[in-house]
């Protein structure tokens, strides 16, 4: 029985970000952390990866910024509490986040780009890993399954593969546009062969309708292309160049269009947005927050 490809053993997720799109909110806490209805975006990340086959979550840190590391260690003293006062339900919620995956914290000294955040990880990673997955926080997608598949294309064709998603064309320029073809041979045709990235480009200058949407399963050839690209926009190491360079190399890239949902958590409106949707779908808050909703609109 063929076994289905499980996403690389580690997943990254680069969070040394301050957050400032949600200050002062997170002048004491990490954006990361900001539930989203009851649960840390981080947390519904790592659940992501966990799910997708990853054995360990690689935390990119800022110097000092140890709370979303932290929220993956036991608190004894809180699991003893809830469990004398026989709160059975939030205990389950307590201890779900350390049991979810292996965290690791990784610091990043100098905030000098996503390139150089994934760059921070290679030291870590043992000698038979190929391939890592990276994951950006403030992008929630929606079903979780998407890893998986991409999994399966990098299988199948090798190289690194990216997750997409269809932008209408009033609002491609606030994205990373994908310059993508068919895929002769693809039985999926949700995927594309990456013949090149344009950042934030003008409506009329897009290549496609297809943005980076945040999930990337990366071979390992990327570290080598980080270090070749040096600095670009804004002074920082772009992960975009590094990829562009391995595509110019002829290093296979791919995209899985996500015909899901994704959410923003990178700014208030989006994650509004996104706790509204989780809530909707939950038994507990779904069906007051839906009436309520319907009189509130209704004024």
């Amino acid at each position: 029985m063929t076994q289905t490809p499980s996403i690389p053993r580690t997943a990254v997720v680069p969070a040394a970000g301050l957050g400032t799109r949600f200050l002062p909110a997170t002048k004491t806490v990490p954006k990361e952390l900001l539930p989203v209805v009851d649960t840390p975006g981080i947390e519904l990340v790592a659940e992501e990866a966990a799910e997708g086959g990853a054995e360990r979550l690689c935390i990119i840190t800022s110097p000092g910024k140890d709370g979303v590391v932290a929220h993956f260690v036991e608190d004894l003293v809180l699991e003893g509490t809830l469990e004398k006062r026989g709160k059975q339900a939030m205990l389950d919620k307590v201890r779900r986040a350390p049991n979810l995956i292996k965290v690791e914290a990784v610091v990043q000294d100098k905030p000098l780009g996503l390139g150089h955040a994934v760059a921070c990880v290679e030291p870590y990673l043992d000698d038979d890993e190929d391939a890592i997955s990276v994951l950006l926080p403030d992008d929630l997608v929606l079903p979780i399954g998407v890893l998986t598949t991409m999994a399966k294309v990098r299988a199948k064709r090798g190289g690194s593969v990216l997750c997409a998603i269809e932008v209408p064309k009033d609002r491609i320029s606030a994205y990373g546009v994908f310059d993508v073809e068919v895929v002769p041979d693809a039985t999926n045709p949700d995927v594309l062969k990456v013949n090149g990235m344009v950042e934030k480009p003008k409506a009329e200058d897009a290549p496609s309708n297809y943005a980076a949407a945040g999930r990337y399963l990366l071979d390992r050839a990327v570290f080598d292309a980080i270090r070749r690209v040096g600095k670009g926009a804004g002074g920082e190491i772009q992960l975009t160049d590094a990829i562009a360079l391995m595509i110019a190399e002829g290093h296979p890239v791919h995209v899985v269009v996500h015909r899901g949902t994704r959410h923003d958590l990178g700014n208030p409106g989006g994650y509004l947005k996104a706790a509204v949707d989780l809530a909707l779908d939950r038994d507990d808050y779904g069906p007051d927050l839906r009436a309520w909703l319907e009189k509130r609109l209704t004024r």
